[in-house]
């Protein structure tokens, strides 16, 4: 069997198999009030029949503020809480493994009136200028996160992951371009890390489920974080008990990496974490095809591989993989599923 469709044991979690489809902005919140609609359900309910392993839902808000754009998901009230709790259920019920990824925008929080930022240099001009955080306005952040994960847990979720990626609060808080603080939360690479440092801290006193955290672990631009720097806070978060770390880069700065963008481009970033970890790490970023996806597993390049593009252009692309590995100990979800791969 392929490693790729195997069981395993990861980051906390039994899981069916290595794929992972990732936290994907779906914008479908219509109503503007945080709560999953029949898309959501249909969207990734189909993923669950389709033999994802692990399910990770879209960016999910912990404050009305805090919303990358009024479209996406909340879970900053119990509301939001039960509705979730309901496709959660439904999701373990077709086999799948659920996690939430909670998150809050800072300066690119698209529909704020006045986004919260570390510091007040806004993302670019399309965006409103954020307010510079008081300490005040960090304790509050700092406990919307806390009780974000405890309705999580009250919901069901296997895991959270929390986003300190792609420009938004924490990868800001991260970064030395858009942290320009002098108290305790910037200046030195520990400082600007003191903020997820804290909310990590917090969330496991209530939080006893697995605890993964994303990471953006290249600006693209020579003024930010090092990959070393990166490798420093990997190892951090592991010393405070995160479960795994999800490697992604970009979207701190509103340009396009002068990089060759190909699929695996972003599977040598993993690697460099994975070398200095003993936690898994995830690889993202075109890997499309399933042998690309057994390569970077066999040579060592990450644990868990992220099927963004794939999940959302083919449900059964678990299956199609299966074929293409010559796997044939992989299950489909039925029988009559199974004859829809007869060719």
């Amino acid at each position: 069997m392929s490693m790729l469709l195997s069981p395993v044991e990861l980051a906390g979690l039994s899981l069916k198999n290595r794929v992972v489809m990732p936290p994907m902005c779906m914008y479908e919140v219509k109503a503007e009030d945080g709560l999953p609609t029949a898309f959501h359900h249909a969207h990734y309910g189909a993923r669950a029949i389709g033999g994802v392993g692990l399910i990770i839902q879209e960016a999910t808000a912990i404050e009305p503020d805090g919303r990358l754009t009024k479209h996406d998901l909340g879970l900053w009230n119990d509301d939001q809480k039960d509705a979730l709790s309901a496709l959660v259920a439904e999701l373990h019920a077709f086999g799948a493994k659920v996690g939430v990824q909670l998150g809050h925008g800072g300066r690119k929080s698209a529909d704020a009136p006045t986004p919260y930022a570390p510091s007040a240099i806004p993302f670019d001009d399309s965006y409103n200028a954020p307010q510079e955080m008081t300490l005040a306005d960090i304790k509050r952040i700092k406990a919307a996160f806390v009780a974000s994960a405890i309705r999580a847990d009250q919901a069901g979720y296997d895991m959270i992951e929390l986003h300190g990626a792609h420009g938004y609060l924490i990868n800001q808080f991260l970064e030395p371009m858009t942290n320009q603080r002098t108290d305790a939360y910037g200046g030195s690479l520990e400082n600007r890390f003191r903020l997820l440092k804290e909310i990590v801290e917090e969330i496991r006193k209530v939080f006893s489920k697995p605890i993964w955290v994303r990471l953006s672990v290249t600006s693209y631009d020579e003024a930010g974080n090092t990959l070393e720097d990166y490798q420093h806070i990997s190892k951090w978060l592991e010393k405070l008990g995160v479960a795994a770390l999800d490697i992604s880069t970009g979207g701190l700065l509103p340009i396009r990496p002068n990089i060759p963008i190909y699929g695996g481009y972003q599977a040598g970033f993993s690697a460099k974490i994975k070398e200095v970890v003993t936690i898994p790490v995830t690889a993202v970023g075109l890997l499309n095809s399933p042998e690309l996806c057994e390569y970077i597993l066999q040579n060592g390049q990450a644990d868990l591989i992220q099927v963004g593009r794939g999940l959302i252009r083919n449900t059964n692309w678990l299956a199609d993989a299966a074929e293409v590995l010559h796997d044939h100990d992989y299950k489909v979800y039925n029988n009559s599923y199974k004859r829809g791969q007869v060719r």
